[in-house]
């Protein structure tokens, strides 16, 4: 599995607080060991997002990936569920 950042990821990733960003890390780490562990709550997307998937950060903190050929894993946003999420 290779993972990659998309450019919309990196900017909401630099404009997180140091601790999020460090959560984000530790997740990575637990996704790249278990990309179902229940502790991400790892979930298709639908709507707008349909394709994507999403992983748990923090309470309200969400990372959208999306699967691409030969399991490459591209994240593309990372926000709040309320900013990722409104109509």
């Amino acid at each position: 599995m290779t993972i990659a950042y998309h450019r919309n990821f990196t900017k909401g990733f630099k404009k997180l607080p140091i601790k999020h960003q460090d959560k984000f890390k530790q997740r990575l780490r637990l996704f790249k060991e278990d990309s179902f562990s229940p502790t991400l709550n790892n979930h298709e997307l639908i709507g707008n997002y349909k394709g994507y998937r999403s992983i748990n950060v923090t309470g309200d903190l969400r990372a959208v990936f999306k699967i691409e050929e030969d399991d490459n894993i591209l994240f593309v946003k990372i926000d709040s569920h309320s900013n990722l999420y409104k109509k």
